[in-house]
């Protein structure tokens, strides 16, 4: 059974929706989402809705974290602060009480799952780690297989039981080794920062097949940067959709 994983949607919802779309046509039901449903988009409550109507199972980002404990907005830089204040006056008390219910991992079909960094942390970045972190994090993890988001980037690291090694995961499919043990960093829905690539990005993951594709997925990118820009949110979360691949 194949299993999609999408992660950091940030409030564009003709991303979701086309992603959804791609899902359906390929026949594929079964969906994680990472979090951060939420941040830098037109559109965080009708998002955090889809989500919700498809009974996908999500576990919280630090965006959503943010709703919740508004101390934590120091964390953010100053544009990412600004999208999160305007953010934060589109969600309903419905969808807060929602985030309160939402864990900070899930395992299940020996992977598990997480926003920022295993074990259950919302708020490190992969990208943060050093081969000490990561050698001892592998090394004792229970799963094979560990998906997060946070950094919108795609990034395998793979772990033969004695080295660590990282390298970019790009559009395609990665074959994965019985024998090792790998973090797999599947990008953003809706923001996405890998180079030069605005499409909306997802990981489906073959555990029979032993294989994780990402998948890149067209959208209309300009009508969600213009309503970015027109509800006062930084032109960086408007102009980082315009890029062509």
């Amino acid at each position: 059974m194949r299993l999609a994983v999408i992660s950091d949607i940030h409030g564009n919802l003709l991303a979701l929706r086309a992603v959804l779309q791609d899902l359906d046509q390929l026949g594929v039901r079964s969906i994680i989402n990472l979090g951060d449903m939420i941040g830098y988009g037109p559109d965080p409550e009708e998002c955090v809705a889809l989500i919700r109507q498809r009974a996908i199972p999500t576990v919280l980002g630090n965006h959503e974290h943010a709703m919740l404990r508004p101390e934590h907005k120091r964390w953010f830089n100053d544009s990412a602060r600004i999208a999160v204040d305007i953010t934060e006056s589109h969600i309903s008390k419905e969808s807060r009480d929602w985030f309160r219910t939402l864990p900070t991992s899930l395992a299940f079909g020996n992977c598990r799952f997480v926003h920022g960094y295993p074990p259950d942390n919302s708020h490190l970045y992969l990208f943060n780690m050093r081969e000490e972190r990561l050698l001892k994090t592998l090394d004792n993890m229970k799963e094979a297989v560990c998906f997060v988001g946070h950094t919108h980037d795609l990034e395998w690291v793979r772990f033969d039981g004695t080295t660590v090694q990282r390298g970019s995961l790009g559009p395609g499919i990665m074959t994965l080794h019985s024998d090792c043990r790998y973090l797999l960093n599947i990008g953003s829905v809706g923001q996405p920062r890998d180079d030069y690539d605005n499409r909306a990005k997802y990981a489906l993951f073959d555990p029979q097949a032993g294989s994780c594709e990402i998948r890149c997925v067209d959208y209309d990118w300009d009508t969600v940067s213009k309503r970015i820009r027109a509800l006062g949110i930084p032109e960086t979360y408007a102009n980082r959709l315009l890029r062509r691949s």
